[in-house]
């Protein structure tokens, strides 16, 4: 059964590997994210992680550990509130936000807080179709 308000958390983090292998994949080169003497003389100190490498960790959450057997991407909004670095623990927060039982789509809040400050660095939204009828509350 999900219920509004229901929540889901995954603690992560990224390496340098995974920066750079996202570089290559996504074409992103801007060495703020792979050249460590860009970050050092960035206003940030030292490299950030891609936005979206951040972000997808709600892909991971909604096709591999939520409500695995059914969700569909439809929607997603995005905004960083901070940077994200390498080898920090993070948490994403998934929030049951409204339901639409007659369409068979849950809109989600999400969030990302780093675990050591309780800073949150990103906040969005994604709507979601299952391909399961579950039972609405």
């Amino acid at each position: 059964m999900i219920l509004k308000g229901d929540e889901f958390r995954h603690k992560f983090s990224y390496s340098q590997l995974d920066v750079d292998l996202y570089s290559k994949v996504s074409g992103d080169t801007n060495p703020l994210h792979t050249d460590p003497e860009v970050g050092k003389n960035s206003i940030f100190g030292r490299n950030i992680i891609h936005g979206f490498l951040g972000g997808s960790v709600f892909t991971k959450i909604f096709g591999a550990l939520w409500m695995v057997d059914g969700h569909v991407y439809l929607k997603q909004s995005m905004q960083w509130l901070k940077p994200m670095f390498v080898d920090t623990e993070y948490e994403a927060v998934i929030t049951v936000k409204e339901i639409f039982p007659e369409k068979n789509r849950i809109l989600y809040d999400c969030a990302i807080f780093e675990v050591a400050t309780g800073d949150q660095t990103f906040t969005g939204e994604a709507l979601m179709m299952n391909k399961k009828q579950y039972v609405w509350s």
